[in-house]
């Protein structure tokens, strides 16, 4: 219980990351056409993501990976939190009911959810890699991928479940190979024996990797077409979803689990995904001045040095220069 503690420690600061990506997003949509990745805010919420996704990690190699997924929620709950008491956001009754039902769902999945897992070592990989039932899974996958790529590509529809299957079935993987490089990383580390000198740990770091970098793209895509609160709930059921499957399948997370357990655990994520919706429903677009205002980073404030007309153009002092100014600025303003 500790290393899982430890781990939703490590993993608040995703909890900005939504926050200072949208923001990159909208400033640099305002200041020009240059690309998002050359922003240095932008790198920050990558850097705020990966110090997140290191305690993750860490977790990954103590416990199940249908236990840690999950638990995901206490997250949302914290920045609806942050999002009261920093960013002064009114509490809301669904906000109150959203987290009551997030910390019972929570209770749940710690009581009824698998506490233990296989050491993971090379060969116990290797063997569940060409497994009939991961098989059939990952060409289930890989089929309902190569669709909503045609959809998202060629068809060019931009709807958000499309854009957050696609990040949740690339989790999948993701989630599968993490827990095998952090299981064979502890494996070595308690000595029982020397994983790193099997080549499958190495392909399975290099899947961890790409995985990861397509999940980050999508993530960036998706923030750019809709907004934060939108994409937190959504995002966090489909990502579950397929983190518990993925355990189930190809680490055998439930076997052995009696079916009351199993129950138990369904209604724990049930309650967790409702509480998660009622949190971010109907929640007011976040206004960006109010949180980074203390960075003195608004934007469009660097209009007025930007698009002001010089002092001796025809328009200076007119209305038409402070409309040119104040386009696009001030839309979030009732």
């Amino acid at each position: 219980m500790w290393k899982l503690s430890h781990q939703h420690l490590l993993k608040y600061p995703v909890l900005l990351v939504f926050v200072v990506q949208k923001y990159t997003h909208v400033r640099q949509s305002q200041r020009g056409t240059k690309p998002y990745y050359t922003s240095r805010l932008w790198w920050c919420g990558i850097l705020l993501m990966g110090l997140g996704e290191l305690g993750n990690f860490a977790a990954y190699g103590f416990a199940p990976a249908s236990l840690i997924a999950p638990l995901g929620c206490v997250s949302v709950i914290a920045s609806a939190v942050i999002s009261v008491v920093f960013l002064k956001e009114t509490l809301r009754a669904s906000d109150i009911l959203g987290g009551a039902l997030a910390l019972t769902g929570t209770y749940f999945l710690v009581t009824f959810a698998p506490h233990s897992s296989p050491h993971v070592t090379a060969n116990m990989v290797e063997r569940s890699l060409v497994s009939w039932t991961f098989l059939i899974y990952f060409m289930f996958e890989m089929i309902l991928f190569a669709i909503l790529m045609y959809l998202y590509k060629c068809r060019n529809v931009k709807h958000i479940v499309i854009m957050m299957i696609l990040v949740a079935l690339l989790a999948s993987v993701t989630v599968i190979s993490v827990k095998a490089v952090s299981g064979m990383i502890t494996e070595t580390i308690r000595g029982s024996h020397l994983q790193l000198t099997y080549p499958i740990f190495y392909i399975m770091f290099i899947i961890m990797i790409t995985s990861c970098a397509f999940q980050i793209k999508f993530l960036n895509q998706a923030m750019k077409m809709f907004d934060a609160t939108e994409i937190v709930p959504i995002n966090y059921v489909f990502f579950t979803a397929s983190a518990v499957v993925a355990g189930i399948l190809f680490y055998e997370e439930f076997y052995g689990l009696s079916l009351i357990y199993i129950i138990m655990f369904v209604t724990g994520c049930l309650l967790a995904f409702t509480g998660v919706f009622l949190i971010a429903r109907a929640r007011p677009r976040i206004k960006m001045d109010r949180v980074f205002i203390s960075m003195g980073q608004i934007p469009g404030k660097s209009c007025t040095d930007k698009v002001q007309p010089q002092s001796d153009d025809s328009k200076y002092g007119t209305l038409a220069s402070k409309l040119t100014c104040n386009s696009g600025i001030q839309q979030d303003e009732p």
